[in-house]
C-alpha cells in the first residue's frame, strides 16, 4: 500500500510521517447485523433499539424508529453494538456513517467498526464521511450498490499518531461548528417555506386568496350551476362507457333498462362545516367523478404479467416527486397484466390510498395500468383537476391520520368518495390556480437560493475534510 493509491482515492498528498495502511489493520473487528422475523410481532415490542439506514438522518441519533426484544436478538443475526461505536452503511445508503451514543442493534445493511486502542473513533468517523463519495463509486450490485467486507478492510487508510488524530478531529469540529449556524438558518428557511406553502394553499381553498377577485366579479355564476352540469355530464359519460362495453361484447341494448344501473352520487353531509363564500358550494368526490381503485396482477413480478410495453403506474411513481403531472413509469405490464389490472387514459386524476405515502395526488400524462395502491377519479372536468390537486394537497396529513384499525393507513374507495371539497365557480377556480402559482413561484425562487447555499456548505464541509486528510489541518 503506498501514497499513490491514497492519492487515487481523492486524498491528494499526505505528510511523510503518515502511514498508509489497509483500514482492516486499525480495526479490532467488523460486526454485522440482521433483521428479526417480521412474522413474529412479539419480537417488535421490546425496548432495545434496532437501527437501519432510516435512522441515519443525523450522525448522533437520539433513538431508533424500531425496537426489539432480547429474544429477537437471540433468534436473529443482529448484534448488540456498544455505545459510541462507528456504524457505517455498507449497502442501502452506502457510505453513511454515525456514532450512536447508546447501546443498539443493527440490520444487515449496517456494519459496526470496532476500533483498536490506537485509533480515535472521531478520526475514523470523519475519514469515512470524507470517503463517502468514493465508497459509493466503488460499490457493486445491480439494484442496490454495496461494498464487500474484504474491499472495505482493504481501503487505504491514513494512520497517524493518536495525539495527531485527536488534534485533527478537534480542528475539524471547530471549523464545522462555524458552519452549523449557517446550516441551521438554511433549515429554518426551508421549514418556513414549507409552512408558507401550506398557508397559501389553505387560504386558497377557503376563498381568502381571492377575496378581492370576488369583489371585482360580483356576477359570477354560482358553483351550484357548475355542479348541476357536472352531475349531468357524469351520468352521460357513464352511459357512454357502459354502452361501449356492451357493444365490445357485441350486445346491442334493446331497451334503456341498463341505464337503471347508474348510481346517483349522494350529496355530502354539511353539518358543522365552516361557511363558504356565497358563490361556493360543498361537494364530495363522488359527485365530481367516478371513483375507482387500481388492481395488481398476482403474483407480483410474474413475467406473464410484467415486463411488457404498457406503463405500470405504482405508488412509487406517483410519490417520487411533487410535480403535478406523472410523465413516466419505472416498470411496465403485458397485455395479460393489463387485463388483470385497471387501465386508465392519459389525463386521469390519481391519488395514493395506502401506506405511509397515501393522500398524494397526481395527474397522469400517460395512459397505463394503476396498481391497488392508488385510486383513479374518472370523468373529472379538466380544469377541476388542477384545483383539486391543490385542495387534496392540503388534506394529505389529515387523510393519513384516518384510523381504520389496520396495520397501516388505508383509504378505501368509500372514504375517498366521501371527501368533501369546497367548490368555487369555474371562473374563480382559474383565479385561484393563478394566485397559487404566483405565490408558489416566489417560494420556489427562494428555495432555489437556499439549495444553492446548502450545496455551498456541503462543498465547504468536504473542503475541510480534504484538507484534514491531506495533512493541512493538524
Amino acid at each position: 500500500m503506498n501514497l499513490s493509491l491514497m492519492r487515487n482515492t481523492k486524498t491528494n498528498d499526505v505528510p511523510d510521517h503518515w502511514e498508509i495502511i489497509p483500514l482492516g489493520e486499525v480495526l479490532d473487528r467488523i460486526v454485522g447485523g440482521g433483521t428479526p422475523s417480521k412474522s413474529k410481532p412479539e419480537y417488535w415490542t421490546g425496548s432495545i433499539p434496532w437501527m437501519t439506514v432510516k435512522d441515519m438522518r443525523s450522525r448522533r441519533p437520539s433513538d431508533s424508529i424500531d425496537h426489539i426484544t432480547s429474544q429477537a436478538v437471540k433468534d436473529s443475526a443482529t448484534n448488540v453494538i456498544p455505545p459510541d461505536t462507528v456504524i457505517i452503511a455498507t449497502r442501502v445508503g452506502l457510505g453513511k456513517v454515525i456514532r450512536v451514543p447508546f447501546e443498539t442493534t443493527i440490520n444487515q445493511d449496517l456494519k459496526a467498526l470496532v476500533t483498536k486502542p490506537e485509533l480515535d473513533k472521531g478520526y475514523l468517523e470523519y475519514w469515512i464521511l470524507f470517503m463517502a463519495n468514493h465508497l459509493e463509486s466503488i460499490g457493486s450490485g445491480t439494484t442496490v450498490k454495496g461494498i464487500r467486507l474484504e474491499r472495505l478492510r482493504a481501503l487505504p487508510f491514513p494512520k497517524v499518531p493518536l495525539e495527531e488524530q485527536k488534534d485533527i478531529v478537534e480542528e475539524i469540529e471547530k471549523q464545522f461548528s462555524r458552519l452549523d449556524g449557517a446550516v441551521t438558518n438554511l433549515n429554518r428557511v426551508k421549514a418556513n417555506l414549507k409552512r408558507y406553502k401550506a398557508a397559501v394553499l389553505k387560504a386558497a381553498v377557503e376563498g381568502k386568496l381571492t377575496e378581492e377577485w370576488r369583489k371585482e366579479h360580483p356576477d359570477v355564476e354560482p358553483a351550484e350551476e357548475l355542479l348541476r352540469r357536472i352531475l349531468t355530464e357524469r351520468r352521460r359519460k357513464w352511459e357512454e362507457t357502459e354502452l361501449a362495453k356492451m357493444r365490445a361484447r357485441e350486445k346491442e341494448p334493446k331497451c334503456n333498462e341498463w341505464k337503471l344501473r347508474y348510481k346517483e352520487p349522494t350529496a355530502p353531509n354539511l353539518d358543522d362545516l365552516p361557511n363558504l363564500p356565497k358563490t361556493w358550494t360543498y361537494v364530495n368526490l363522488d359527485q365530481l367523478s367516478l371513483v375507482v381503485r387500481g388492481a395488481s396482477p398476482r403474483p407480483a413480478g410474474d413475467p406473464k404479467y410484467f415486463g411488457g410495453s404498457i406503463p405500470w403506474i405504482t405508488v412509487g411513481d406517483i410519490t417520487k416527486d411533487k410535480n403535478i403531472f406523472l410523465l413516466e413509469t419505472s416498470s411496465s405490464v403485458t397485455e395479460e397484466g393489463k387485463a388483470a389490472s385497471r387501465f386508465i387514459e392519459a389525463g386521469t386524476f390519481l391519488i395514493t390510498n395506502s401506506g405511509a405515502t397515501l393522500g398524494v395526488p397526481k395527474i397522469t400524462n400517460i395512459a397505463g395500468c394503476i396498481n391497488d395502491g392508488s385510486v383513479a377519479m374518472l370523468y373529472l372536468e379538466e380544469q377541476i383537476k388542477f384545483y383539486l390537486f391543490y385542495f387534496l394537497t392540503t388534506l394529505t396529513k389529515k387523510l393519513r391520520s384516518i384510523n381504520q384499525g389496520a396495520a397501516q393507513p388505508n383509504l378505501n374507495t368509500t372514504i375517498v368518495r366521501k371527501i368533501i371539497v369546497p367548490l368555487p365557480s369555474k371562473e374563480e377556480q382559474l383565479a385561484i390556480i393563478s394566485e397559487i402559482e404566483r405565490y408558489l413561484s416566489i417560494s420556489r425562487e427562494v428555495l432555489d437560493i437556499v439549495e444553492v447555499n446548502s450545496q455551498r456548505t456541503n462543498r465547504l464541509c468536504q473542503s475541510i475534510l480534504k484538507k484534514a486528510f491531506s495533512g493541512y489541518i493538524r
